[in-house]
């Protein structure tokens, strides 16, 4: 399937790269097809990736793996909110957090307080508010990643 992109121009996708948010996103209700895209060589791990929106090619979020900036991340979910979604294990379960990123890099955050959970198996996926009250929905990137620096 051929799908059109702001910054990857035209792609050929294949069906099961489909991620379906039933309830769409955060202020995006009313689409819900998206797909995972990256621009790194074979191999390579991808620090950011782009949510990317089928239905609409110029709806492109920027996330990344929560992991790699707050390595104790363990949002608290309502289990009720996953069962929809089929069985959830360490295995399938793939938690990703918005990107934002001004001229400025070091002013760079995460929103850690809404973090996308996707069945990686089913490929049916949300966006959930943590009850946590530790995680804000702006947190330095470049201020975790010079603590995670001055740690090692």
């Amino acid at each position: 399937m051929l799908i059109a992109t702001k910054f990857f121009g035209e792609i050929d996708l294949e069906e099961d790269k489909i991620i379906e948010f039933p309830q769409g996103i955060m202020g995006f209700e009313g689409v819900h097809k998206y797909t995972l895209l990256y621009d790194i060589e074979e191999g390579e791990q991808p620090l950011v990736s782009w949510l990317q929106c089928i239905e609409e090619p110029g709806l492109a979020i920027p996330v990344m793996n929560p992991l790699y900036i707050k390595e104790d991340y363990n949002p608290v979910i309502e289990d009720s909110l996953l069962t929809s979604f089929g069985v959830m294990n360490d295995d399938n379960t793939l938690v990703l957090v918005t990107v934002t990123v001004p001229a400025d890099a070091t002013k760079m955050t995460v929103n850690l307080k809404a973090p996308f959970i996707i069945n990686t198996d089913t490929c049916i996926g949300c966006q959930i508010i943590v009850e946590n009250n530790d995680y804000p929905v702006k947190y330095n990137v470049y201020d975790a990643v010079q603590n995670m620096k001055g740690e090692k």
